[in-house]
């Protein structure tokens, strides 16, 4: 008899399988708002089925754990219970044997000390005190709120313009956003229970790529109010865009000679062609708001001057100055940062690169963007240093993909030390040390040194791309209040303890992504408008097209693609492809509309005006 047989997977392993696959899925597209004790006490449940039965603290204790929760949502609990619970969960992970045991029970640790409360409401009142709070997911995580559902079932139907134009209703920058947004409204979106979330950017691009010719909105009865926006990123332009449909007086002060802000000074063009931005641009200044380029606030026009010449105040100046590394030798010249080389690029002052050793120190969407542009201006080699693992980077996993497509090396587990000069005075390497993971921190695993030797990296320029940081010094001199640099606003936009001044965008929030400051932006419009003594509203009268009902049959997501590398390295255009016309019309037949079905059509489905 054979002593040892080949093992297959019998059918039950496979469905097993395929049901963890169903059930990671379902995480996924988990909306936040739903009863956090349930959720709990259903991850402990599949806990609990993971155990082995060796050990009595997960045999025993997952199954009592699970049954003092199950009273806490049937109403039979009381408060000596929850202490239980905590009590229980500690005992159990500091004694199971495995981590299937004690990392359950640090799961139910962790739920009763971060809410405590709900478990309190469930056994003093019984009831959640959870909200429903993301009835459409999509237009929920969309910091802006776009009617995503509708301008998707728009696009299926063939009424471009009427998509675009219901999507400036809530985001003046349809086209930007097409081509560069973070997409935070794809997370959880709920097709992930079928197969995958739709293409949601890739569909806006389409609709404004057959847009037609740009509709301007009907504008409000002038109100004879005056309004200064200090800054013309994103959040400013779209800020001035809706004061000035609801009929205020607008004007824009840049202070450099385009507007566009990160937008201009921070996106290279192969993302983000300057042709298009302009369009945007031009196409927002037809509603009648001023823009005044080349004017610096505290230099050639004061706060003071604004206060008494307006009655109300928006400050979205952005994040445009550069972070050091901290390290010896970061004088020497050949050292640039991101915020420096990417602003001379939106000014069309390439520098030349050609034949160069490039050395860019970063892991962000902002690393790879110089990284990106130094193989198209010429560079000879791009090497990405970064002191975490690779899947550690913040940047887009297909920016990373992208850049090393391009021909950049990512040097990951490598931190900084110093930077060698020449005689001169210039860079002439950049000498790093390898590091090992270390414990977890924020998430993430900290990068700790070796005991490798370091290692010299020859460069003939050194890219620091490890953030911005925003220039608030002069409004801080003019009594705005200021807070770890960033200016001090609640989440109206109103400035704490200055009366008709706002501000948003990533001079409050730090620096973040293109739509978090057009929804700042939106914001502010809406409450300066109310502080003027005003209540307009933002609406647009597009009707929708019947709902469709379909099976949802499983059917593949459409993803982007791209120019070829050994073409698209060579210059500046813009690089991805627009979905096909048959492409398009698949993904925008695979939304559940989750505006008229399920809880969204509870909440009243779409908001159709703000």
């Amino acid at each position: 008899m054979s002593r040892l047989r080949n093992i297959s997977k019998n059918k039950a392993e496979e469905t097993v399988e395929e049901l963890y696959r169903d059930i990671e899925r379902r995480i996924e597209a988990a909306q936040p708002g739903l009863c956090p004790v349930d959720v709990a006490a259903a991850f402990l449940r599949i806990c609990h089925g993971q155990s082995c039965g060796k050990c009595t603290p997960c045999r025993v204790g997952l199954g009592q754990l699970k049954f003092l929760i199950d009273s806490v949502l049937d109403g039979t609990a009381t408060m000596d219970t929850i202490d239980l619970i905590e009590q229980t969960a500690e005992s159990i992970m500091d004694s199971a044997d495995c981590a299937i045991g004690s990392e359950a029970a640090k799961m139910v640790l962790k739920g009763v000390q971060g809410f405590r409360d709900d478990y309190e409401e469930h056994v003093l009142h019984g009831r959640c005190i959870g909200k429903k709070n993301q009835p459409v997911p999509c237009v929920s995580l969309c910091p802006a709120h776009v009617d995503i559902p509708g301008y998707i079932a728009l696009v299926h139907e063939g009424r471009y313009a009427d998509a675009v134009n219901l999507i400036r209703k809530d985001n003046p920058f349809p086209a930007v956003c097409g081509l560069i947004c973070e997409h935070p409204c794809e997370v959880h979106c709920r097709r992930k229970l079928v197969d995958d979330a739709l293409n949601i950017r890739g569909l806006k691009r389409y609709a404004v790529e057959h847009e037609g010719e740009v509709k301007v909105p009907k504008l409000n009865e002038k109100t004879g109010k005056k309004i200064a926006v200090i800054g013309g990123g994103p959040s400013g332009l779209s800020a001035a865009y809706y004061l000035s449909i609801m009929g205020h007086d607008v004007t824009v002060f840049e202070q450099r000679k385009k507007a566009g802000g990160m937008l201009r000074y921070g996106i290279p063009s192969y993302r983000l062609p300057r042709e298009v931005l302009d369009k945007e641009i031009e196409s927002l200044l037809k509603t009648g708001f001023t823009l005044k380029t080349d004017v610096s606030v505290g230099k050639d026009i004061s706060m003071d001057e604004l206060r008494s010449s307006y009655d109300a105040i928006y400050i979205s100046i952005g994040a445009h100055t550069d972070k050091k590394i901290g390290i010896e030798g970061e004088d020497a010249k050949g050292v640039v940062s991101a915020v420096e080389m990417l602003r001379a690029i939106g000014d069309e002052n390439m520098p030349d690169y050609t034949g160069l050793n490039v050395t860019v120190v970063g892991g962000g969407n902002v690393a790879m963007d110089v990284a990106r542009s130094a193989i198209r201006l010429g560079a000879k080699d791009v090497k990405i240093v970064y002191r975490r693992r690779k899947n550690d980077m913040t940047a887009l996993p297909e920016e990373i993909e992208g850049a090393i497509a391009d021909g950049c090396e990512v040097l990951e587990m490598h931190a900084p030390v110093r930077i060698e000069k020449d005689a001169d005075g210039n860079v002439a390497a950049l000498i790093v040390k390898p590091q090992i993971v270390g414990p977890m921190s924020g998430g993430r695993p900290k990068p700790i040194n070796s005991d490798k030797d370091e290692v010299r990296l020859a460069c003939d320029r050194v890219l620091v791309a490890i953030g911005q940081g925003i220039d608030s010094t002069k409004f801080g001199e003019y009594g705005i209040p200021i807070e770890r640099g960033n200016i001090s606003a609640i989440d109206t936009g109103n400035v704490k303890d200055y009366e008709g001044v706002f501000s948003g965008g990533d001079c409050v929030t730090g620096p973040a992504t293109v739509i978090r400051a057009i929804a700042g932006g939106k914001v502010a419009a809406a409450n300066i408008d109310e502080y003027l003594g005003f209540n307009h509203e933002i609406t647009t009268d597009i009707k929708l097209p019947t709902v469709r009902f379909s099976d949802n049959d499983p059917l593949g997501r459409v993803n982007m693609t791209e120019r070829p590398a050994a073409e698209r390295r060579c210059d500046f255009k813009l690089m991805e492809y627009c979905m096909s016309d048959e492409e398009a019309h698949q993904e925008s037949s695979r939304c559940l509309h989750c505006d008229h079905f399920g809880y969204g059509k509870f909440r009243g489905g779409r908001t159709e005006r703000w």
